[in-house]
């Protein structure tokens, strides 16, 4: 099994990254409001998503 278990977060934490900045990008946000998460999201990327799922912007959709 040449995959670690720190390759596998690594690439789920990306994946969930990609998914929050194109949902915060879809939202109905202030452009200022999407630049500062997807700042964070970049910067920070488990905490900054932790933080986006409780407080950051939703999909336009709902």
């Amino acid at each position: 099994m040449g995959i670690e278990i720190g390759g596998i977060f690594g690439l789920i934490l990306l994946i969930a990254g990609i998914w929050a900045i194109v949902q915060t990008v879809q939202s109905r946000a202030s452009t200022g409001a999407k630049v500062f998460w997807v700042v964070l999201i970049l910067l920070l990327p488990f905490l900054g998503l932790v933080i986006w799922f409780f407080a950051g912007p939703r999909s336009a959709r709902y």
